[in-house]
């Protein structure tokens, strides 16, 4: 599962670490500087879509391990429905108030119009990321992961072709990049829906019961949201602390956002395919097999971590001459390749607690642990470090993460250890019946020989 969801976020994200470099060669810093902050507001956007797709893989994968595959096509038919409606109006309160927002986080002058530019393009379509990820999150559920796999590497190819294009060949920039990125997003949704067809796994929405067979996905996802928006709110809080230090710091910070994502494509596809695997188990009672799932997945953490953290010191140079870096950027990807890396271990193991979390009914913990680092692990270390500079602020951001992150882990294997004890939180709506493991290896028969066929 993991596997072939990192092959399409390692697309995505190397398409995302692309355009960063297109645009690093147009040799203007204002562009280079104003990414930074499109990444901000981004990623704030996308962790309520990323959350809400969190809510529906959970909800729905527990009533497929349940054997309740028509409750489940219910649920996801009201769910996408809902998210789709959350987006659209996220989408457009960003653009009414992108001026304030950008301004807040230390964006001004030209890099404040370039940014401006791009946001006001992508925001509006921001449905097309909940229909993305919510058909993404429903193939993981069934256990098709090659085909969500194929829908992300589809889109990502069309990117990493339109984005040379439309930003060197038109001459339009970041305006070319913002273009090229809703055409990847609407050729996600499109693929997703067809993808999800496939397992006749939707249906036309019960309007009377919209909110009741939502609500199973909300329980989780509006957690999850609040969750997922604590990243983006610290590495805001970061890049308005490096804005302080110049284009220079905040390029670099830019930068290195966009190398994890590529570095570590597969710790991001394991903690969304391991979430679904915990809820099927703990639909099933297979409570070891949950217990399992947690420590196989900080095995394979440990191992990916160990292994970028070699291949960026190795080729920490090229790197740096790869995107002209000079001066603090330049200082700070090095500092990066070198050391703070190692501090994804921590992280990387806080993500899969959150996955444990979020799939085992304590939605609340993900919420507790997330915004727990982006506050108490982010602003006070980032104020004392930046009192040594920009790199300084680096060590900082990485320190809270080590602290945030063993504490998840910890508190992920003791509420694995209740689960025999108290197996009715695990899944407070309704019991489940003795043979749901059963149907649940039934219908997944089902789906396999229809793939086959």
């Amino acid at each position: 599962m993991a596997g072939t969801g990192s092959v399409g976020l390692l697309a995505v994200f190397s398409v995302d670490l692309l355009n960063l470099l297109y645009i690093s060669m147009l040799h203007d810093p204002s562009l280079t500087a104003a990414i930074g902050f499109i990444g901000a507001v981004s990623y704030l956007q996308m962790a309520v879509s990323i959350g809400l797709s969190i809510g529906l893989g959970a909800a729905v994968s527990r009533r497929i391990g349940a054997g309740d595959v028509g409750e489940a096509r219910q649920i996801a038919s009201a769910a996408l429905t809902v998210m789709v409606g959350v987006m659209l109006g996220i989408g457009l309160g960003t653009v009414l108030l992108l001026g304030p927002l950008l301004h807040a986080l230390g964006a001004r002058g030209e890099v404040l119009a370039a940014a401006t530019r791009n946001l006001s393009i992508i925001s509006p379509f921001l449905p097309l990321i909940a229909l993305g990820m919510g058909c993404s999150a429903l193939l993981r559920s069934v256990g098709d992961a090659r085909r969500s796999m194929t829908v992300t590497l589809w889109s990502a190819l069309l990117l990493a072709c339109l984005d040379p294009v439309l930003i060197f060949g038109l001459h339009l920039g970041l305006e070319g990049a913002a273009i090229s990125t809703v055409v990847s997003r609407a050729t996600t949704a499109g693929l997703g829906l067809l993808a999800v067809r496939h397992h006749d796994f939707l249906q036309r929405p019960r309007w009377r019961q919209l909110a009741t067979h939502a609500w199973p996905v909300l329980n989780i996802g509006f957690p999850a949201a609040l969750t997922n928006l604590a990243t983006p709110v610290g590495s805001a809080y970061t890049t308005h602390v490096m804005a302080k230090f110049g284009l220079g710091a905040v390029s670099g910070q830019a930068t290195i956002d966009r190398i994890i994502p590529v570095a570590f494509a597969f710790i991001f596809a394991l903690t969304g395919s391991v979430g679904p695997i915990m809820a099927q188990n703990l639909g099933a009672r297979q409570f070891p097999r949950v217990r399992d799932a947690l420590r196989c997945a900080l095995l394979l953490v440990l191992t990916c971590v160990l292994a970028m953290w070699a291949a960026l010191a190795l080729l920490q140079n090229e790197l740096v001459a790869l995107f002209s870096a000079t001066g603090d950027m330049a200082m700070l990807l090095h500092l990066f390749c070198s050391w703070t890396v190692a501090s994804f271990l921590f992280i990387g193991a806080l993500f899969v607690a959150n996955a444990a979390f979020n799939n085992l009914g304590y939605p609340l913990c993900s919420t507790l642990f997330n915004w727990g680092r982006a506050t108490l692990g982010t602003i006070p270390f980032v104020l004392i470090g930046m009192q040594y500079g920009p790199r300084g602020v680096l060590f900082g951001q990485a320190a809270g993460g080590v602290v945030f992150g063993t504490l998840a882990v910890i508190t992920a294997f003791l509420l694995t250890r209740r689960l025999h004890a108290v197996p009715a939180r695990t899944q407070p709506e309704a019991p489940l019946p003795a043979v749901s493991a059963k149907a649940a290896m039934v219908e997944m028969a089902e789906l396999t020989r229809e793939e086959a066929g």
